[in-house]
């Protein structure tokens, strides 16, 4: 990081800068949100101390997003049509950061002021769906162009469905609770252990229990949320300081050759294969044509990119030595080879086995894209802690006392934070953005149900409200400032 500037235009410096602050404040905003929802019941039920509490959770927070990996992160990002994604380093590419950036920020800030715990993860897909869509049209594209909409779709179906899965799996385990410890203190409210036994603090397994929870939570949170920051700082830096980032400049020999050797087995595939993917690519074993200096990604520039990729990576050990623009011509390749493997994969008449080839070909493909180094990675772990530091408790409030018409009990704050954890954990696992707020908000709800506590119709409402606007509303900001951005930089 220390290098960072080095080198650079004063005005590409100061773009470098606004454009990481942006995404760092997302990711501290995202603090006020999403991990202090992983600190809420641990803190309303007085399991820990506020101050010791947020510290610990910016802790797991920070072993989470370094521990996480990068599937979230990528998966993100990969909504945004190759397109975008290719001319990233334009004055276009740029104003498309920006433009989701300061949707997604915008919207956070006046959801948080109000107290309501909406989710990060909805706002920033909602603006990167919001770019995609704008872009398409206005470059008179079709909408099925705008965005990579199987990936949408899968990440949207996760959105929805983690927090019913929250409610009810969340309201089962308080069922079993209530069933086989009945007349246990832990379902007790904190006033009520104060005001019947005197005491100020759960019991002491409950107490371990809801503290093992929440760090989990935050662990998880860490581990899937963080990696949104990720991908949005790879962006940033790949559109402003391409040299340096287009390509992992650390990547050994051995994930280089990796690299070559998956385009010569997908090359393979193709050709072994021709009759069925004739109508869809030119295939020859020799490329009828040259790779023009200038391509898109269709699927007949398939083969000469094999071509040019395979030799252009011939003996190389490392990516350094590479000359600039031939390190964002590689990359270029990458992604377009990578974006018609997936194509050929959903294409009829492949089997589940050869899709299973194409994606570990992909991943091998783009070891050397799909990365990002370790100030990054730390960046947005303290980004993350220091906003769960600050913002904590408008949502603790909120989802302690102002969801059920009564006080949440311990029982039900452990519910909710187990239930969490495991659907968070699991998410991340299968490389899927979820919903940290919605997936313990909704499970709290569940508890409260399952306890007949009934819940606060009017926090309810809002809650809901703000579930059902987040996305339109971000990709409505995101669309109308790429627009205005696209306008003025002519």
């Amino acid at each position: 990081m220390i290098n960072l500037f080095s080198g650079l235009d004063f005005s590409i410096g100061i773009s470098l800068f606004f454009a990481l602050a942006f995404v760092l404040a997302f990711e501290f905003i995202n603090g006020f949100h999403d991990t202090a929802n992983a600190v809420a019941t641990v803190i309303y039920t007085k399991a820990m101390p506020p101050h010791l509490a947020v510290m610990a959770s910016g802790v797991f927070n920070f072993a989470g997003v370094l521990l996480g990996g990068l599937g979230v992160a990528y998966a993100i990002v990969h909504l945004l049509p190759v397109d975008l994604l290719l001319n990233i380093a334009s004055a276009q590419g740029m104003v498309m950061v920006f433009s989701l950036l300061a949707a997604a920020i915008l919207w956070n800030l006046g959801t948080w002021y109000l107290g309501l715990p909406a989710s990060s993860s909805h706002t920033l897909i909602g603006s990167i769906l919001g770019v995609g869509l704008a872009n398409a049209w206005i470059h008179h594209n079709s909408i099925s162009a705008g965005v990579n909409w199987k990936k949408a779709l899968d990440i949207m179906l996760s959105l929805l469905v983690s927090p019913t899965v929250g409610f009810l799996i969340a309201a089962g385990l308080l069922l079993l609770a209530k069933r086989y410890r009945a007349d246990s203190r832990m379902h007790k409210t904190p006033a009520e252990r104060q005001s019947i036994d005197g005491k100020k603090h759960p019991p002491f397994w409950t107490r371990l229990g809801l503290i093992a929870s929440a760090m989990g939570v935050s662990f998880f949170h860490g581990s899937n949320d963080g990696q949104k920051g990720i991908g949005m700082i790879m962006l940033v830096l790949i559109g402003i300081v391409p040299g340096k980032f287009v390509l992992d400049l650390d990547a050994t020999s051995y994930e280089i050759l990796r690299t070559r050797d998956a385009a010569i087995n997908m090359q393979r595939f193709y050709e072994r294969n021709q009759d069925r993917l004739q109508h869809y690519m030119t295939i020859g074993k020799v490329p009828n044509h040259t790779l023009p200096q200038q391509f898109k990604c269709e699927p007949d520039t398939t083969m000469p990119a094999i071509a040019e990729l395979v030799t252009t990576l011939d003996g190389v050990k490392a990516y350094g030595p590479m000359e600039v623009e031939t390190r964002r011509r590689v990359r270029r390749m990458l992604l377009c080879l990578d974006d018609t493997a997936k194509k050929v994969s959903n294409l009829p008449g492949i089997t589940k086995s050869e899709k299973d080839d194409l994606k570990i070909l992909r991943k091998d493909l783009t070891a050397t894209t799909e990365y990002a180094p370790r100030w990054v990675i730390v960046a947005v772990a303290l980004a993350l802690g220091i906003g769960t530091m600050i913002g904590w408790r408008r949502v603790v409030e909120t989802v302690g006392e102002k969801i059920g018409q009564k006080g949440m009990t311990y029982a039900q704050g452990a519910c909710a934070q187990i239930t969490a954890t495991i659907a968070i954990g699991l998410a991340t696992f299968l490389g899927l953005p979820v919903s940290t707020t919605h997936v313990l908000s909704s499970g709290v709800a569940g508890t409260m149900v399952a306890n007949k506590s009934g819940l606060q119709g009017g926090t309810v409402r809002h809650i809901l409200i703000a579930w059902i606007l987040t996305m339109p509303a971000a990709m409505a900001l995101a669309a109308g400032f790429f627009w205005l951005g696209t306008k003025f930089i002519g």
